[in-house]
C-alpha cells in the first residue's frame, strides 16, 4: 500500500504550481522545476538577465507557503559575516551577543550570487549542504524548509565571478526564466497599476504540509526500469568525447531524487522515464564540463546541448 503522504504529495505540489503560476505568467515549466527543487529539499540556481522575474519567483514561493523570506544582494564588498551573522558587543551587559545574519530564514534569495567573491560565496556551502552553519565554534540549525533561490547574471556582465564547482554542485537544479511570451507580456503591461501581485497572495499550504510533501518524495515508487534508464544517461555523460568531466555519483543521486519530486509535481506517486528526460538537463548540465570549453554561459549552453544529445541517444525503456 502506498503511504498516505505519497498520495497527498501530488495534490499539494499541483496546487503550489498553479498558485505560483498565477504570478509568474507563461512560465509553467520554470515554476514546476522550482517546486520540484523545493519538494526534493534541494536548491535552485536561476541564471538570466535582470528583470525577468527571478526575485518574483522566490517571493511568490515564500508567500504561497506562508514562511519568512529574506534577500541578500551580493556585491563585491560583501563579507561572510554579512551572510552568516556574528557576535556583537552589548555595552549594557558587557557581553557578546550573537546577531543572526540573513541566512537564518526559511527561504533565501541570494541575488546575483556571482557578483561577490568566492570567499563570500563559500559562506553558503555548509548552509546549503547541512542546513546548519558553524559560527564561532557553535553550530546553529537553519529554519525549515531552508530553500535557497540564487540568481546570477551571465558572466559577460561586468564585475562577476564564476561559481566554483563545489558551489554549483549544491544546486539541485539550474534553470533559465527567459522573457515572457509576447502576449503575456502585453497583458502584464495592461494589468499592472502599481500593485505588486505577490503582495495580494495568500498562503495555500502550511509548513507542516510542505514538510510532509517533502517526506512523501521518499515514498515515490521508482522501478528498476526507470533507475536503469537514469543510470545509462549518467554513464553516457562519462563516455562521450564531448565532455571532459561527466556526471558524478552525487549528480546521479541528485537526479534520482529530483525525478521522484518531479513525479509528485506531475500528479503521480511513481516515477517514469519522462521524469528523467525532463530533469536530465537542469540537474546535470551545470555539473559536467564540455571538452576544451571554459566556464562561461556559452560553455554551460554547450553542456546543456551535449546532455540533451546524450539523453536522445539513450533508448527509452518501454
Amino acid at each position: 500500500m502506498v503511504p498516505s503522504d505519497a498520495v497527498s504529495g501530488p495534490s499539494l505540489a499541483t496546487r503550489l504550481v498553479e498558485h505560483v503560476g498565477r504570478v509568474l505568467l507563461g512560465k509553467g515549466e520554470v515554476v514546476s522545476l522550482a517546486v520540484t527543487a523545493l519538494l526534493a529539499r534541494g536548491h535552485l540556481l536561476v541564471e538570466d538577465v535582470p528583470g525577468v522575474g527571478k526575485t518574483t519567483l522566490a517571493r511568490t514561493l515564500a508567500r504561497s507557503i506562508g514562511v519568512g523570506f529574506r534577500r541578500i544582494q551580493f556585491t563585491s564588498d560583501l563579507l561572510p559575516a554579512d551572510v552568516l551573522g556574528g557576535s556583537i558587543y552589548d555595552p549594557s551587559t558587557g557581553a557578546l551577543t550573537f546577531k543572526p545574519g540573513p541566512v537564518f530564514t526559511p527561504i533565501l534569495l541570494a541575488d546575483e550570487i556571482n557578483r561577490t567573491t568566492p570567499r563570500t560565496q563559500s559562506a553558503l556551502l555548509e548552509a546549503m549542504e547541512e542546513r546548519r552553519v558553524s559560527i564561532e565554534g557553535e553550530t546553529r540549525a537553519l529554519e525549515e524548509p531552508f530553500f535557497v533561490v540564487a540568481t546570477q547574471n551571465p558572466e559577460e556582465f561586468h564585475g562577476t565571478y564564476p561559481l566554483p564547482e563545489s558551489q554549483l554542485d549544491r544546486f539541485l537544479l539550474r534553470v533559465e526564466i527567459g522573457y515572457p511570451p509576447r502576449d503575456v507580456e502585453r497583458r502584464l503591461l495592461g494589468a499592472r497599476r502599481g500593485a505588486d501581485p505577490v503582495d495580494s497572495l495568500a498562503p495555500i499550504v502550511t509548513l507542516p504540509e510542505l514538510l510532509a510533501a517533502q517526506s512523501a518524495v521518499n515514498e515515490v515508487r521508482t522501478e528498476d526500469l526507470v533507475l536503469d534508464y537514469l543510470h545509462e544517461i549518467v554513464c553516457a555523460t562519462r563516455t562521450t568525447p564531448l565532455l571532459e568531466l561527466g556526471a558524478s555519483t552525487r549528480a546521479a543521486l541528485a537526479l534520482e531524487r529530483a525525478v521522484r519530486a518531479h513525479a509528485l509535481v506531475s500528479g503521480r506517486a511513481y516515477a517514469t522515464p519522462d521524469d528523467v528526460k525532463a530533469l536530465a538537463v537542469p540537474v546535470l548540465a551545470h555539473r559536467v564540463r564540455v571538452a576544451g570549453a571554459g566556464d562561461g554561459p556559452r560553455a554551460r549552453g554547450d553542456a546543456a546541448r551535449v546532455v540533451r544529445d546524450v539523453v536522445a541517444g539513450v533508448p527509452v525503456p518501454v
